[in-house]
């Protein structure tokens, strides 16, 4: 186990904090990052990022999909407000 110094373990809560991600999160991207810049692979998984044409099919596949509930946002709301 790495013990950090209480700066660095800081730095990394404090952008955790500011993007909405736990440190190790944080450390391990950058981590994966650094790695891949140097071709330090090893056994990390290969991340690719999703283009905007795979987004998009996503998106309309999603949309294609049947709407099981046809309340109103306002009946929903009204449900959750209910004692």
């Amino acid at each position: 186990m790495l013990q950090l110094t209480h700066d660095t373990e800081q730095l990394a809560r404090e952008i955790a904090a500011r993007v909405g991600r736990r440190p190790d999160d944080i450390i391990r991207a950058t981590l994966e990052r650094e790695a891949q810049a140097l071709g330090v692979f090893g056994d990390l998984p290969v991340r690719h990022r999703m283009t905007v044409e795979q987004m998009t099919a996503i998106g309309e596949k999603v949309s294609a999909l049947p709407l099981l509930d046809t309340s109103s946002p306002k009946e929903v709301l009204d449900d959750l407000h209910q004692p």
